[in-house]
């Protein structure tokens, strides 16, 4: 097929070619979706069907009859808004994911949403939109399927062979992010990933070409890429020519330009940003199904087409059964292997608790640790139990301290653990999602918290799609000190709060910080947040921890006698409360001391009644901006924190300038004392 293909009335039923069908099945199934919904992204579906179409006939390893296989391809719609392309694919290779579920595109409820969303809709791998995401997840998926490639390989049985393809557009590849996933894939050298760019030269606005004139090949090319081109977006046999170059390669990841036309057969629309994000139109449509001959029939799938696609079902249904009696006699072969790699699913951290209890019940009250050093003791501790964790900062393991022993993860050998993410917290993030999203590993990754604003879109996607991967976000105040406001967080923790789903923990010491690990490797159903301190910080004890785990706070100082006020801090204001307290006893005035780790935990705790504060007014204290907390506080409460940017100095008259003393403290909680009184 190297011109438009023209499908008859009576051909689109019976005779025609098989690809031609299939391509205005795909086309006619988005059409039709996007006008039933009265919303929706045409003109890709129309554009990239036939490049969709000779992948998922000829290439790509999957089963419908099992969606989670683990050794299936993986295929990522990078260009998200295109959903009814991914849909349609998902319909006519048999997924359950029938026509009416199509015919309800975009409406509440259905399996079709407006864009891909993992685990909403069978056969979607990753949950893709905001571009740019897609490929970078893509490339976590390429990185896990090499790591596990080099843990469970054997001489006597391959069970991790798989390749991931991704469908990208224009908008992809102006994104930052798909800059720093290219680079990190290329110095990987990820030979059995392969990015299909649907290069149609448009965007919302009109021609790419008005605020973009990259030469992308070239800039692929320059990351180590391999660079292949299809002249014709509609030449069938060439777009099978350079998919199979792509998965005959194996030492770099390969970048296919596909020269297309956007809302390609849809008469005064195809070509022009019309056809981007608006339906097509009765009138256009009818004209397309004139041109085409093509059925009036909405929804309409020739038989002809689900013979073909059953035909290709057939060869991944028995590559599946292979692969799982080979996957028997793997797993009984090398057990202890198959036990810490479950192929597929994210591996369970048994010993955890056990591993991490130790270094809980060691803290004491008269030692100095920051909880930077603390993670650092608590990861390897976990490392050495969990054989599946794996993971690496963006160039920061020093600060972060989160080097853990069995080498790096290089070009040519993967079987270490520790990714050299580079200075690419977005790529970073999204490559997490890939490597959890893909199974089989468990990974972390480590940056300061400041630096959280650079990754926050792919932690709001592990969030959305419950991947529990784990962000040590380091540097956590403006005691970070002579660096500057720039590198001094203060509104970073409450906005990582507010995402849905995400587990913020800010430990005060080396056990809370054992034990906010410990809560990190049980949570299997989203991502957490470890907030940790640069400076040294004294550590409390171990009395309480059951309470932390239970009710996200413990008391670390209680009054003698009934307390005229509580003082509740996270982090590294849980010591400044301790002082704060003596001063206020000093004066004849009791304070019980609270640690918070877990405010999310604790606010759920009081209102359910598990944790009770004492009656009196409480000052609830964070070195960070005091909107939640404010929220959080009673009429009698108050708040100590920072609304304003920090400055230049050392840490700790840094934050007395800014009102985070000991005595400031102990001057705001008399007040709240004798208001109280």
């Amino acid at each position: 097929m190297t011109t438009a293909p023209s499908v008859t009335a009576e051909r689109a039923g019976r005779s025609a070619d098989p690809d031609e069908l299939a391509v205005a099945t795909l086309r006619f199934l988005a059409a039709d979706a996007v006008q039933a919904a009265n919303s929706g992204h045409p003109g890709l579906p129309l554009g990239t069907a036939p490049a969709a179409w000779t992948l998922w006939s000829r290439h790509l390893k999957h089963d419908p009859a099992d969606p989670d296989w683990p050794d299936r391809d993986r295929f990522v719609l990078s260009a998200g808004h295109g959903s009814m392309l991914l849909y349609g694919l998902l319909h006519v290779f048999g997924y359950d994911l029938p026509i009416d579920e199509l015919a309800r595109f975009r409406r509440l409820g259905s399996r079709t949403p407006g864009h891909p969303e993992y685990g909403h809709t069978v056969g979607v791998e990753t949950t893709t939109g905001p571009l740019g995401q897609g490929l970078a997840t893509a490339v976590g998926m390429a990185v896990a399927e090499r790591m596990l490639a080099a843990r469970c390989n054997t001489a006597e049985h391959t069970v991790v062979d798989h390749r991931t393809w991704v469908l990208a557009g224009d908008g992809d590849l102006m994104e930052g992010i798909s800059h720093e996933a290219a680079s990190l894939a290329g110095k990987l050298r990820l030979g059995r990933l392969t990015v299909v760019y649907d290069d149609n030269d448009i965007t919302i606005d009109g021609s790419a070409r008005q605020s973009c004139t990259d030469d992308a090949a070239a800039r692929f090319a320059a990351y180590g890429w391999r660079t292949l081109w299809v002249d014709d977006g509609n030449d069938v046999a060439a777009l099978d020519r350079a998919f199979a170059e792509a998965a005959a390669t194996e030492d770099r990841p390969t970048f296919i330009t596909v020269k297309t036309t956007i809302g390609y057969g849809a008469p005064g629309v195809e070509g022009t940003s019309k056809a981007h994000g608006s339906p097509l139109g009765a009138e256009t449509i009818a004209a397309m199904r004139e041109r085409f001959g093509w059925p009036d029939t909405p929804f309409h799938v020739p038989t002809a087409v689900r013979l073909a696609t059953a035909e290709r079902v057939a060869v991944g249904t028995k590559a599946r059964l292979d692969w799982t009696r080979t996957h028997a006699e793997w797993a009984a072969a090398n057990p202890e292997t198959a036990a810490a790699f479950p192929l597929g699913r994210i591996p369970v951290a048994d010993e955890a608790a056990a591993a991490l209890a130790p270094l809980a019940d060691e803290a004491t009250a008269t030692g100095r640790t920051a909880t930077r050093k603390a993670s650092g003791a608590a990861l390897n501790a976990l490392a050495a139990v969990y054989p599946a964790l794996v993971g690496g900062s963006a160039d920061l393991a020093a600060s972060t301290n989160t080097a853990i022993p069995g080498g790096a993860v290089t070009a040519d050998d993967a079987s270490g653990r520790t990714i050299h993410f580079g200075i690419r917290e977005h790529g970073m993030a999204a490559a997490m999602n890939g490597i959890s999203l893909h199974g089989g590993l468990r990974v972390f990754g480590s940056t300061f918290l400041v630096f959280a604003d650079y990754l926050r879109p792919a932690l709001r996607l592990a969030a959305l799609m419950k991947q529990p991967v784990v962000h040590i976000l380091t540097h956590d105040s403006v005691h970070v000190g002579e660096d500057g406001p720039t590198h001094q967080p203060v509104e970073h923790i409450e906005s990582l709060r507010i995402i849905p789903g995400l587990t913020v923990l800010r430990p005060a010491d080396s056990a809370e910080t054992a034990v906010a690990w410990e809560i990190a490797a049980g949570r299997l159903d989203g991502p957490t947040a470890l907030i940790l301190s640069r400076q040294d910080l004294p550590d409390l004890g171990g009395a309480g921890l059951d309470d932390v785990r239970a009710h996200g706070a413990r008391v670390v100082r209680t009054a003698a006698g009934t307390p005229a006020v509580v003082l509740a801090a996270t982090g590294s204001e849980v010591s400044l409360a301790l002082v704060a307290a003596e001063l206020l006893a000093a004066r004849g005035v009791e304070a019980t001391v609270v640690s918070v780790p877990w405010r999310e935990r604790l606010e759920a705790s009081l209102r359910d009644g598990g944790f009770a504060l004492p009656d009196a007014p409480v000052v609830w204290i964070e070195a960070g901006v005091t909107t939640g907390w404010r929220a959080l506080a009673g009429p009698r409460d108050a708040v100590v924190g920072i609304d304003r940017f920090g400055e230049s100095g050392p840490g700790h008259e840094v934050a007395d300038h800014l009102g985070l003393s000991a005595t400031a403290v102990a001057r705001v909680a008399l007040a709240a004392a004798e208001a109280g009184a």
